[in-house]
């Protein structure tokens, strides 16, 4: 499991993530927020609470959200749409 250990909340629901190894990458959230565990993360008061938990997992614990860091890991690696 890839291991994020830097996470800095930037404007229109964008993450800045590094990862323990270097790769680093912004993640563009803006149409990803959906459904009863993401949708709180539309205000963003609480989009900016994003924490990093012990395993270097992102995760807002106020909403029990999180995200895979294989997934980010592999889209900043492709340079897929979803991160840049």
């Amino acid at each position: 499991m890839w291991r994020i250990v830097k996470v800095e909340v930037l404007p229109g629901y964008r993450l800045k993530v590094e990862f323990a190894d270097g790769v680093a990458g912004i993640v563009d959230l803006s149409n990803e927020l959906w459904g009863p565990v993401f949708e709180p993360l539309r205000d963003p008061a609480r989009f900016a609470e994003v924490e990093l938990d012990e395993y270097g997992v992102i995760c807002w614990p106020s909403t029990g959200a999180d995200l895979a860091p294989d997934a980010i890991y592999e889209d900043l690696t492709r340079g897929s749409s979803a991160a840049r």
